[in-house]
């Protein structure tokens, strides 16, 4: 059992909780440390902060890891965030994503999501900070028990952010090419989410050939001009015998996937699909609207 003790303050935020899961998760003194809170400002017992070695303040105290007595576009997370990088505890494969997170947290704690695009929109409220809130304020979650959720999802954003990094250097490894669908990427990878992130980046149309199961998945960005119909019914013209899904929506074509492996594979590798793709010259029932 540690003994070492992490302090923030009551009613922890974003950045309180985050500062608190960064020590716990990269730091090997700290992954047992016991929780303490304390009125925001105020110290552990009203001791000098940072004089008792096994105690850490988090956020409040105005010690190391707290940054209200700066003027720097900083918060506590950050600060814990460089000691960790500065006594090499974050090996090399977390920090790109972690960077990632504490700026998100440093924009929150400025309260610079005021700059978010449509920042009163109510998707908004699916977001951590906010999420950290309601169970504060509607009394569900005790301090402890709140840290402990956030120790649990920001995980999960690390995960998250860990993929996207992964995914982004991924796509570098695409074909673009240009389909009658507009700005187009082949790509051949096992990481699925490479459709969706390619679509955001700009791309109209993504098909992906997954190596070992040799899945194919085409999919365009969710408009109404962009409709399939046509691609579909050429690779079952093109390809026969291979059993291929075409989604309501006329933006997804799939033949094999994780919900449905049992199926008879196309034999187009992805070249031969990416041809298939830019010789579509019509696209039947594509009006903008």
């Amino acid at each position: 059992m540690s003994s070492k003790t992490i302090v923030t303050h009551i009613f922890p935020d974003l950045d309180a909780i985050a500062s608190v899961w960064l020590l716990r998760r990269f730091d090997q003194e700290f992954d047992e440390a016991k929780l303490e809170f304390i009125p925001a400002g105020t110290t552990y017992k009203d001791e000098v902060v940072d004089s008792d070695p096994q105690v850490v303040h988090v956020d409040t105290g105005m010690g190391r890891f707290d940054h209200h007595h700066f003027d720097d576009r900083t918060c506590a997370a950050k600060l814990v965030f460089n000691y960790l990088k500065y006594e090499k505890k974050v090996a090399l494969k977390y920090q790109s994503a972690l960077e990632r997170l504490i700026e998100v947290v440093v924009q929150v704690d400025h309260f610079e999501d005021f700059f978010w695009e449509e920042s009163d929109n109510d998707r908004y409220e699916f977001c951590l900070h906010h999420l950290f809130d309601h169970l504060k304020l509607s009394g569900k979650l005790q301090d402890e028990e709140l840290v402990f959720e956030g120790e649990r999802l920001l995980d999960a954003v690390l995960f998250g952010l860990r993929q996207k990094v992964h995914t982004e250097s991924e796509l570098k490894k695409g074909v673009e090419f240009t389909s009658k669908w507009g700005k187009s990427l082949g790509i051949e990878t096992k990481i699925s989410r490479v459709s969706k992130l390619a679509q955001k980046k700009g791309f109209a149309l993504v098909v992906r050939k997954e190596p070992g199961t040799n899945f194919v998945s085409i999919k365009s960005q969710p408009k109404d001009d962009l409709d399939l119909t046509d691609l579909y019914n050429k690779l079952k013209e093109k390809d026969a015998n291979a059993d291929w899904f075409f989604h309501a929506s006329k933006h997804i074509i799939l033949n094999g996937s994780r919900h449905n492996p049992k199926i008879k594979p196309s034999h187009l590798t992805l070249e031969e699909l990416v041809e298939v793709v830019k010789n579509i010259k019509e696209v039947s029932g594509s009006k903008c609207r």
